[in-house]
C-alpha cells in the first residue's frame, strides 16, 4: 500500500461532502491557497483516498446519505493510520447539540455554513500548524531517546542536554496546550477549555452544598450586519473590543470564553443566588450599549443573554450550556438586547419544535395540508366578494392543527416556502373550479397569505406566472396578503417584485395593519391595493363604546392613499354597523362564516345572506 504524497512541498487536504458544488468551490479556493486538495463524495471514496495517500487534514460535512459525517469521523478515529488526522466539521447545522456531538467524537473544530472562506482558511492554517507542532514534539521525543541511548557514557553532558531538551519540550507542549485551549483572536478560553471548567464547577457543586454557580450564554445582536457591511477585519476588531469589555464585568474567579463566532460563554462562581447572576447580566448589557470606538469606525452593539442556574441535577456540562443557549434564543425572540432565565419548560418547547419540524418535513412529502376558506364580504353590495385561503395541517396523530402552531416553525426552518407555494397553487386551482359554476359571483377573488421569506426566492414571479398559466385564472382575481415585515425590508429586490406583481394586476394587501412598525412613508412608496385591519382593533372598537379606537384613523389612511379597507375578525352585528358607518369597504369574520372546507363553498354562495 503506497502513501506517497502528490506534491511533497504542499500539505494535503481531503474534503468529504456529498454536494459536488461545495466540493468544487472549497477545493478551488484551498488549491489557490497552496494546498493539495482531494475530494470524496461519500465514506467509500474517503476510505479509498486515505488508503492511497494519508491526508494532513480532513474537512467533513455532517449531513450525507448512508453514512453521515459523525459516523465517518468515528470510523476514521477507529483506524490507527487516520486516528491522529485532524477533522474539521463544516455543516449547516448550527445547534449546540450538533456542535457538542462533533467535538465529542473527535472533531477538532466546527465551522457553520454558510461560511466565510477567510475563516475556513485561518482555521485550516491553525490546525495545520497545530498538527505540525505535534509531529515536531514526536520527532523531538524520538531524537531525545536516541541521544540518551547513544551518549549514556557522557553522563554529565548528557544530563545537561537532556534537561535542555526537556525544557524545550515543556515549552512547546505548553504552547500547544495554550493554542488548543484558547481562542486565537481574543486570547480568551475557547469552547474546549470552557467545557472543562464547566464540568469542574458542576462536579464541585455536587460535592459542596454551599457552592453555587451560573452559566451565561451571550450572542451579539446584528453582528453579521457589521461583518457584512464593514468587513471581517472590522468585525474581528470589534470582537476583541467586546471581549475586553466583557472581562471588566466579571470577578477574577469567573470564566469568560469565546465559544465561536460572536458567541461568548460565562461561568459565574460563588454566587449567593440567581439575582447575583442577573446583576452581572444587566451590567454586561449596559456596558455593551456604550459605543465602540474602533480604529476607523464607531460601532454600536447590543447582545442577548441566556442565564442558566447551575442546578446540581445536571449530569453533563453540555446540557447546562445547551439550556443557557435556549434561554438566549428566547431573549432574542422577545426583542433582543435583554436577558432571559432558563425554565425547564423551554427545553420541552425546543424538543416539541424539533418534533414539529421533523413532522412538517414529512407532511410536505405526504401532502397532509388542507385549505379552509373564509368569505370576504363587500359592504357595497352585501355579497361575498372573495375568499381567504387558510392552511390547516391534518396531522396523522394530533389531528387538525391550526397555523399558529406550525407556521412559526415553518418560517424558521424555511419550509414555509414549499407550503406557501402549495397553498397558492391549490387555492388558484379551486378558484378556477368555482368559476365554472353559475352561482359564483363574477370577479370572485382568492386571497393567499404570502410569507416574507418567499421574497428572497429569485424565481418567485416565474412560479406565480406558472401557477396562473396552469390554473387558467385571471391575475386580477388573485390577492396576495403580505405582512409589515416585507414592507420594513424595503429593499430594491422587494420593490421590483411588488412592482412586477402590480403590473400583472395582482392585488396586494397589507395584512395585520397596525400590529407592526410600518412607517406611512413606506405605504406611500409601495403598490398596495388594500389595508387589512387586524381583528384586535375591531374587538377594541366594540369594547370601547365612547371611543372607536384606531379603526376610523386606519380606514382614513387607506382612503387617503387610494386603498381599500378590509376589517377582519367581525363577530357581531354591532361591529358590522359601525364599520358600515365608517365606510369600510370589506369585512370578514365569524359573523358571516367560520373558515370552511372547499366542498361547502357552493352551498354558502347559493344561501341567502343572513347578515
Amino acid at each position: 500500500m503506497s502513501y506517497q504524497r502528490l506534491d511533497p512541498d504542499k500539505k494535503d487536504i481531503l474534503i468529504i461532502d456529498d454536494m459536488a458544488d461545495n466540493l468544487r468551490v472549497l477545493s478551488s479556493l484551498l488549491t489557490k491557497s497552496g494546498y493539495n486538495v482531494r475530494k470524496a463524495l461519500n465514506w467509500q471514496m474517503a476510505l479509498t483516498a486515505c488508503q492511497t495517500v494519508l491526508p494532513d487534514l480532513i474537512l467533513l460535512d455532517i449531513m450525507m446519505p448512508e453514512v453521515d459525517g459523525y459516523e465517518v469521523c468515528q470510523r476514521l478515529k477507529a483506524w490507527d493510520l487516520t486516528a491522529d488526522i485532524p477533522v474539521i466539521f463544516i455543516s449547516a447545522l448550527d445547534d449546540v447539540f450538533d456542535k457538542v456531538k462533533a467535538f465529542r467524537i473527535g472533531g477538532v473544530d466546527y465551522i457553520t455554513k454558510p461560511f466565510e472562506f477567510e475563516e475556513v482558511l485561518v482555521r485550516v492554517q491553525n490546525q495545520m500548524a497545530l498538527r505540525a507542532a505535534q509531529l515536531e514534539v514526536l520527532s523531538l521525543n524520538f531524537e531525545l531517546e536516541q541521544r540518551v541511548k547513544k551518549r549514556t557514557w557522557e553522563l554529565e553532558k548528557a544530563l545537561q542536554k537532556l534537561q535542555a531538551e526537556i525544557t524545550s519540550r515543556q515549552q512547546l507542549q505548553s504552547k500547544l496546550l495554550n493554542i488548543a485551549l484558547h481562542d486565537s483572536l481574543t486570547g480568551l478560553p475557547n469552547r474546549v477549555l470552557f467545557m472543562k471548567r464547566l464540568e469542574k464547577a458542576l462536579n464541585f457543586a455536587k460535592q459542596e452544598p454551599s457552592y453555587q454557580f451560573a452559566v451565561l450564554f451571550l450572542d451579539c445582536d446584528r453582528f453579521k450586519v457589521i461583518n457584512d457591511s464593514l468587513g471581517h477585519l472590522v468585525g474581528d476588531e470589534l470582537l476583541i473590543s467586546i471581549a475586553q469589555r466583557l472581562q471588566t464585568c466579571l470577578s477574577p474567579f469567573d470564566t469568560l470564553a469565546r465559544l465561536g463566532g460572536d458567541e461568548f460563554g460565562f461561568i459565574l462562581e460563588n454566587l449567593a443566588d440567581i439575582n447575583s447572576a442577573i446583576q452581572v447580566a444587566k451590567k454586561i448589557l449596559q456596558q455593551l450599549l456604550l459605543n465602540f470606538k474602533l480604529s476607523r469606525y464607531e460601532v454600536f452593539m447590543s447582545a442577548s443573554i441566556g442565564i442558566n442556574w447551575g442546578n446540581k441535577s445536571y449530569e453533563q456540562p453540555e446540557c447546562l450550556l445547551r439550556d443557557a443557549d435556549t434561554a438566549m434564543y428566547r431573549a432574542k425572540a422577545l426583542g433582543r438586547a435583554r436577558y432571559h432565565i432558563f425554565d425547564p419548560a423551554m427545553y420541552q418547547e425546543a424538543i416539541q419544535l424539533l418534533e414539529i419540524e421533523n413532522d412538517l418535513r414529512r407532511a410536505i412529502e405526504r401532502q397532509e395540508f388542507l385549505i379552509y376558506y373564509q368569505p370576504i364580504i363587500s359592504l357595497t353590495t352585501g355579497m361575498i366578494a372573495g375568499f381567504e385561503a387558510l392552511v390547516r395541517w391534518q396531522h396523522p396523530i394530533r389531528g387538525l392543527i391550526y397555523p399558529v402552531e406550525f407556521i412559526p416553525a415553518a418560517e424558521e426552518t424555511g419550509l414555509i416556502n414549499a407550503i406557501n407555494i402549495w397553498v397558492l397553487q391549490s387555492a388558484c386551482q379551486q378558484l378556477y373550479i368555482w368559476q365554472n359554476h353559475l352561482v359564483t359571483p363574477k370577479n370572485l377573488t382568492i386571497s393567499v397569505n404570502f410569507s416574507a421569506r418567499l421574497f428572497s426566492q429569485p424565481n418567485l414571479i416565474a412560479q406565480i406566472d406558472q401557477i396562473i398559466y396552469e390554473t387558467k385564472i385571471n391575475f386580477a382575481n388573485l390577492q396576495l396578503e403580505i405582512t409589515e415585515s416585507v414592507i420594513m425590508e424595503n429593499t430594491k429586490t422587494i420593490k421590483v417584485i411588488l412592482k412586477q406583481m402590480r403590473e400583472r394586476k395582482i392585488k396586494l394587501i397589507m395584512d395585520d395593519f397596525g400590529t407592526g412598525y410600518s412607517s406611512l412613508s413606506y405605504l406611500h412608496n409601495l403598490p398596495l391595493n388594500a389595508l387589512k385591519i387586524d381583528k384586535s382593533f375591531v374587538k377594541r372598537m366594540q369594547d370601547n363604546q365612547e371611543n372607536m379606537g384606531l379603526v376610523p384613523a386606519m380606514i382614513g389612511i387607506a382612503k387617503s392613499m387610494g386603498m381599500a379597507a378590509i376589517a377582519e375578525g367581525v363577530e357581531s352585528k354591532e361591529q358590522l354597523d359601525k364599520l358600515k358607518n365608517l365606510n369600510c369597504d370589506f369585512v370578514q369574520g365569524y359573523l358571516f362564516s367560520k373558515p370552511i372546507q372547499q366542498q361547502l363553498i357552493l352551498d354558502l354562495l347559493t344561501a341567502k345572506p343572513h347578515w
